[in-house]
């Protein structure tokens, strides 16, 4: 079952987070929407094996090519790499 973790807070739309649990910019994009006070989910990508994580990386390389993290898609429309807080905060506005 994929580890997909809700965080509660203000709705301003869907905002999901694809995170690696060994990542500082990933912990201060969580920690950073935390401060915002917004509703989320996140996944940490390499705490997942085989299909799960499979599947999950092609939702990742579907947004984001790269495959970088953190990758942060906002309204299934937005996306948003890297520790960008003041795009994150536009975003979100």
């Amino acid at each position: 079952m994929l580890e997909i973790e809700h965080i509660e807070g203000e709705n301003k739309g869907k905002i999901m987070l694809y995170a690696l649990s060994t990542c500082g910019w990933c912990r201060r994009t969580r920690e950073f929407l935390d401060e915002l006070g917004v509703e989320y989910d996140f996944i940490y990508v390499d705490k997942l094996f085989g299909e799960e994580r499979n599947k999950i990386m092609d939702e990742v390389k579907k947004w984001n090519p790269r495959c970088s993290f953190p990758t942060v898609v906002i309204n299934n429309q937005k996306v948003i790499t890297g520790f960008k807080d003041e795009e994150i905060r536009e975003a979100l506005e």
